[in-house]
């Protein structure tokens, strides 16, 4: 399978914005003063733990997919031939027909 450039831009770029996303909120959740993250004795509570998994998920995922958008940028930067626009296609202009014998080409 071949992506376009702006597929493959589109995908690196939701790596980064997920990761950066993920990154501020466990930072936020590990600061967390209001109770939910940790309770009075300072232990991990379940808010926690679902919310430690959940950006660990989308940490994994987010790489995934921003290593599947840098891929296709290498790929359209080595193809010189490469447009960008894989999906879409030429349209098809027709071939002037062959004129038929005695059809008054002028012999």
């Amino acid at each position: 399978m071949k992506l376009s450039r702006r597929a493959s831009w589109f995908l690196l770029a939701f790596g980064a914005w997920s990761w950066f996303i993920w990154v501020s909120f466990v930072r936020n959740l590990w600061k967390d003063g209001s109770g939910l993250a940790f309770d009075d004795a300072g232990d991990p509570t379940g808010y926690f733990w679902v919310h430690l998994v959940l950006a660990i998920t989308s940490f994994l995922l987010g790489t995934a997919v921003g290593i599947i958008g840098f891929r296709g940028v290498r790929a359209v930067r080595r193809d010189p031939d490469s447009t960008g626009t894989a999906d879409r296609t030429e349209p098809r202009v027709p071939a002037a027909a062959p004129s038929a014998p005695g059809s008054g080409d002028g012999r």
